[in-house]
């Protein structure tokens, strides 16, 4: 299977998981998610009073320079370990 069949097929098994992961996964779920989508994150929020936005930013900036294809690969590697 193809590695962007693989992603969306991740993407489509994140939203199944009978358990909900933790903020710490759930953040680095977004920041790969965003890294193989958009790229490199550009610029931070404006609202500083929205730190769940921040906090999801600096996350998805935590990873600047992962190419999409390694942050896909990294998604899907980690939705595969959350299924069990």
């Amino acid at each position: 299977m193809e590695l962007k069949q693989q992603f969306d097929q991740a993407v489509n098994n994140s939203k199944l998981l009978s358990e909900k992961p933790g903020n710490d996964v759930l953040l680095k779920l977004y920041a790969l998610y965003k890294q193989s989508t958009e790229g490199d994150a550009s610029e931070a929020p404006a609202n500083t009073f929205d730190f769940v936005a921040k906090f999801k930013y600096e996350a998805w900036a935590g990873i600047k320079g992962t190419t999409r294809e390694d942050a896909m690969k990294q998604y899907v590697d980690l939705v595969e370990k959350l299924k069990g």
